[in-house]
């Protein structure tokens, strides 16, 4: 598991933002950002919540309790090939009712099939 100083450098590369950017949106040096992200500083509190908002993730995935992040929440962004999540939730949302339920249905039964598989992996990794 990365520790958060990891997780803000990583946020802040995956977005293209420099550090004195991010230092700016939260009204400190960008020497004192800096040693957030090296650990030589200690991260206040306040901070997570701000960058949380900054980068559109929650404040569980950058102390380590969520480990589901899905990537960014931005619906206009591509989430498959070129299509959007807003583009997914248009379709879903003129779906008659009795098919949005079937679908939940169906998303819930690929999500049990992927832990049974992820368990069947790691209990044979347990047996080697």
């Amino acid at each position: 598991m990365k520790e958060l100083r990891e997780l803000i450098r990583d946020l802040r590369e995956d977005h293209d933002f420099k550090q004195k950017m991010v230092a700016e949106y939260l009204n400190v040096s960008q020497q004192t950002y800096s040693n957030y992200e090296n650990g030589r500083r200690e991260i206040p509190v306040w901070v997570v919540p701000a960058l949380a908002k900054l980068y559109k993730v929650s404040t569980d995935y950058l102390l380590g309790v969520d480990t589901g992040y899905l990537g960014n929440t931005d619906l206009t962004s591509p989430y498959l090939q070129n299509i959007t999540m807003h583009d997914v939730m248009y379709d879903i949302q003129g779906l008659k009712q009795e098919n949005r339920r079937d679908l939940i249905k169906y998303i819930r039964y690929l999500k049990t099939l992927e832990l049974r598989e992820a368990n069947k992996k790691s209990e044979n990794k347990k047996e080697r």
